[in-house]
């Protein structure tokens, strides 16, 4: 690969610029050049070479800052750094922040030459292992990460998904906004499972259940001896999950001195654990999430305004599940089946008259509630069918409402004959909606939408 390769070289110094332009090119490199780190990373963006080569001491943009920007771009492509005031430390902080090698000037023609050929092989094999696994998620053949998808069928929800099947692959952070209960932190580990950080760990933490010292710690690590009962070293749980992904839900409840060190690690990439002086990279994809309307929030100055805008790279909201009814039977079908095999028991079904009560119920705590109301029937029931009284009694104390209206408006439109309609087979099936849905010859799903809707017009 290295008569093919592209490099770009990044130095503030035109000689040096000049003598590795000739020096690369003779070898058979594809050599671009930049004079200064804003150049440098001005060409990073246009040209997308195969391996950089960047001084580390430069004003305004140093060789760090490009490493990051490579690393943010294409987490293959291998950057070399080269300086004449190397020293052990900040070699170390180097190589830890993904650099694949640190020269120290002057060096000698042949030493640089080799390093770049080895760099043209790690990046060839990475090139290939990346499009291998692409394949085998493609084909769906071999051995890989397993991916649940979430269970959806609804307009809205496909919409969501469509847009984590974009995004997954890449590096970039996600915010996932919507209320409590309607699977954020699911959403989150499917781009997970789907991105090329699949192997590496999940981690997450709910930054409005812990206190703000706590809580500190746990993002960040400390040193022994930082505050009291401090007695080890702790690794915070940006550098545990180093290579995966972190999972930061309810980041709108964090407090404000924490949106500081938050907001560096996803700028500078990098943690100060507390009672430390030095600052530690970190390789890590931050996903987000919220029930709070975070525009709200910065307006109110409870939120702040360049966190936010770091955060909200890729947003996606999920929807409330009294928005997408189409799904209740796909996840109560999921739900129950779980539950069967966690248990060791046969799946379990509603009957009728309990499925009634569940389409119809607004479900104010959405998936994770519908989750929990059928794990109690579960638990409840004796046999294989649940009955309305196995559900939490709020599920089914329901209004009653007249099925068909006193009296008919004249010269109804086509919707009110529809609906009259409607409500006549639902009178003669007894109230039963799973049994009309089957006389009206429509899906179950599109019958209780209908009703649904009639409901929301009553209302207004």
């Amino acid at each position: 690969m290295s008569q093919q390769a592209s490099v770009l070289v990044i130095d503030d110094e035109s000689g040096i610029l000049d003598t590795l332009r000739i020096l690369l090119k003779k070898e058979g490199f594809e050599v671009t050049t930049a004079q200064g780190g804003k150049a440098g990373l001005d060409a990073i963006r246009a040209n997308a070479p195969d391996i950089v080569l960047t001084d580390v001491r430069m004003p305004q943009v140093t060789g760090l800052d490009i490493l990051q920007a490579v690393k943010e771009a294409d987490p293959i492509t291998p950057v070399l750094l080269m300086t004449a005031q190397a020293s052990l430390q900040s070699a170390i902080q180097a190589v830890n922040a993904g650099a694949f090698y640190y020269l120290q000037k002057p060096f000698a023609n042949d030493e640089l030459l080799a390093i770049l050929r080895r760099a043209c092989e790690f990046r060839q094999i990475r090139v290939e292992n990346k499009q291998l696994k692409q394949e085998i998620r493609r084909t769906g053949g071999g051995p890989r990460p397993v991916v649940t998808r979430p269970v959806g069928k609804s307009r809205r929800f496909l919409d969501v998904l469509r847009f984590a099947d974009v995004v997954a692959p890449t590096d970039s952070t996600v915010l996932i906004g919507g209320e409590s209960g309607t699977g954020k932190e699911v959403l989150a580990r499917y781009i997970h499972d789907a991105s090329l950080r699949a192997e590496g760990p999940f981690l997450s933490i709910n930054c409005g259940a812990l206190p703000e010292t706590l809580l500190e710690s746990e993002l960040f690590g400390h040193v022994k001896g930082s505050f009291t009962g401090a007695v080890r070293d702790k690794q915070g749980l940006f550098a545990a999950a180093r290579g995966g992904t972190f999972f930061l839900d309810e980041v709108g409840e964090m407090p404000p001195s924490l949106q500081v060190k938050l907001l560096r690690v996803l700028q500078q990439r990098e943690v100060i654990p507390v009672g430390a002086t030095e600052a530690l990279p970190v390789d890590v994809r931050i996903i987000a999430a919220t029930n709070r309307e975070l525009e709200e929030e910065v307006r109110r100055g409870n939120f702040r305004s360049d966190l936010f805008y770091r955060l909200n790279v890729l947003a996606m909201d999920l929807p409330p599940l009294r928005d997408r009814r189409d799904d209740l039977l796909l996840l109560i079908d999921r739900f129950l089946q779980d539950l069967a095999s966690d248990r060791g028991m046969e799946v379990k079904a509603l009957t009728a008259e309990a499925l009634d009560a569940v389409m119809v119920y607004e479900w104010p705590g959405n998936v994770r509630e519908l989750q929990n109301a059928l794990e109690h029937a579960t638990v409840l029931t004796k046999g294989s069918l649940i009955e309305p009284q196995h559900l939490p009694e709020r599920i089914t104390r329901q209004k009653k409402e007249p099925l068909v209206a006193d009296r008919a408006q004249p010269n109804p439109t086509l919707d009110l004959i529809e609906r009259a309609y409607i409500m006549f087979v639902l009178q003669a099936e007894g109230g039963n909606k799973t049994r009309a849905a089957e006389a009206l010859g429509i899906d179950p799903s599109t019958l209780y939408r209908k009703l649904s809707r009639y409901e929301e017009v009553e209302a207004t």
